[in-house]
């Protein structure tokens, strides 16, 4: 495999950029912050980085706000480092590392750019897979180069680098469905959030929980939790009334067809029944004799 080559940093075409696939849609704040830099400084700090291939395409690697940054402004031209020789992982990897490096992100966004940095890794360096976040003498290097992401993200954040590897965990759990839900949340979701979906294993609770999250319904992953286990005892309620309602009904018209002899019979015989359930178990007859 050919190693990727910087064939030049250049001028290049605002429109002649493809966009093509992303790890996360463009944020509205983060180019309307670009604009404002640009604004005030007169220059655009980074250049983007795109491939070129073999047809003459030129297809964005790192630098989407940057890109739409400048196709705001009525830019003709963005400075631009242009890459041959380039795989779609090594691509991701740049993508993500230019995001993780200097880009304001959210918690989400954060963990599925762990994950996905993880998965790169261990798929161009499969010796490192069984000890991704542990490292030994052989895999060290690039085991440690992955927990330092961890590191810095725990800075970010305020939490341990334990918290860190559950979100590379609910990074590599979440559907791209509840990746979705959770982007349109009203209130974005927390650490605290990614941490307790993370402990969730039923991926039916883990997607209702996101959809409760994505419509308003639940402003955390705990009130969501709560609800559920609310509602699950509303429904056992319900559902318990239902069947002792049909039950008595049933018994209700058993008893309205039956002969007054069927009836007393029933009365004396069942009243047995009653009593010991109510009553722990202790015979009627038992009662009677202790009561003599």
């Amino acid at each position: 495999m050919k190693t990727p080559t910087l064939l030049a940093t250049t001028n290049i075409p605002v429109s002649d950029v493809i966009l093509g696939s992303r790890l996360r849609p463009v944020s509205e704040a983060g180019v309307e912050s670009l604009i404002a830099s640009i604004a005030e400084t007169q220059v655009m700090k980074d250049a983007i980085h795109v491939r070129k291939k073999k047809s003459g395409e030129l297809v964005l690697i790192a630098g989407a706000h940057r890109l739409e940054a400048a196709a705001r402004l009525g830019w003709a031209e963005i400075e631009a480092k242009v890459w041959s020789d380039v795989t779609d992982d090594w691509a991701r990897l740049m993508e993500v590392d230019d995001n993780l490096a200097g880009a304001e992100m959210n918690v989400l966004d954060t963990a599925l750019f762990l994950a996905e940095r993880k998965r790169i890794y261990e798929k161009l360096h499969p010796e490192t897979a069984a000890e991704a976040f542990k490292g030994n003498q052989h895999t060290g290097k690039l085991a440690a180069d992955i927990m330092s992401f961890a590191t810095a993200t725990a800075d970010k954040f305020g939490v341990t680098d334990r918290h860190v590897r559950r979100l590379v965990a609910i990074g590599d759990a979440l559907s791209k469905d509840e990746v979705r839900w959770l982007r349109a949340a009203p209130k974005p979701v927390t650490i605290q959030d990614m941490q307790a979906l993370s402990r969730i294993e039923d991926p039916h609770e883990r997607a209702q929980i996101c959809i409760a999250l994505s419509n308003g319904a639940a402003k955390s992953v705990a009130a969501a939790r709560q609800q559920r286990a609310t509602d699950g005892m509303e429904a056992a309620k319900d559902a318990e009334e239902d069947v002792l309602e049909a039950a008595f009904k049933a018994l209700s018209a058993a008893w309205d067809r039956a002969p007054l002899a069927a009836k007393k019979r029933f009365l004396f015989e069942r009243a047995h029944d009653i009593w010991e359930a109510q009553n722990k178990g202790v015979s009627l007859d038992h009662w009677r004799e202790a009561a003599e």
